[in-house]
């Protein structure tokens, strides 16, 4: 059966392209950058890094056989009281979505079908992981925009820089 694997390295594809980018975001901000915000009522990265993570380790532990939304879940403390340094908002990151490509990594041809609970609310595989995969990329859209304004001219582009397409695709197709 090829539709449950060619689905799973899709989306482990995308997965990580998002993860990429906010790796390639952290390594642009110092200590005091992430805990920026542009007024008091804002998320600041190392707090939309903790919301991450927390809805990560909820979402993705135990994926085939329990509701995504853990008892043990906290989610109005994921927006309070942001990680203290770089180094631990950086260890929440990586065990979250080391918990997510672990779960990704366990889904077969044999358990494709399992039916997956969010809230108690009931989803294929594919309707959880797009779930999460919109939810994920916009949060990462954001630490994005945060980067950059924080660091202003001093940002690195994750992408084509402004006014350089036209050379990029140049370069692209001589190959």
């Amino acid at each position: 059966m090829e539709y449950p694997n060619s689905f799973i390295k899709s989306v482990l594809f995308e997965f990580d392209r998002y993860k990429t980018m906010g790796n390639k975001t952290f390594l642009q901000l110092n200590e005091s950058d992430i805990h920026w915000k542009l007024s008091e009522s804002d998320n600041s990265i190392a707090l939309i890094v903790k919301h991450m993570s927390g809805n990560m380790l909820s979402r993705w532990t135990n994926f085939l056989t329990e509701d995504g939304e853990k008892l043990w879940r906290n989610r109005e403390n994921e927006f309070v009281q942001p990680y203290q340094s770089k180094e631990e908002m950086l260890i929440a990151w990586e065990a979250g979505w080391q918990c997510l490509f672990n779960a990704l990594n366990s889904v077969s041809p044999e358990n494709f079908n399992t039916i997956i609970k969010i809230r108690n609310e009931e989803h294929s595989i594919v309707q959880a992981v797009h779930r999460q995969l919109a939810h994920y990329s916009s949060h990462v859209g954001q630490i994005v925009l945060l980067g950059k304004m924080i660091k202003a001219d001093k940002w690195t582009s994750l992408s084509i820089p402004k006014g350089e397409s036209e050379r990029f695709n140049k370069d692209l197709f001589k190959r």
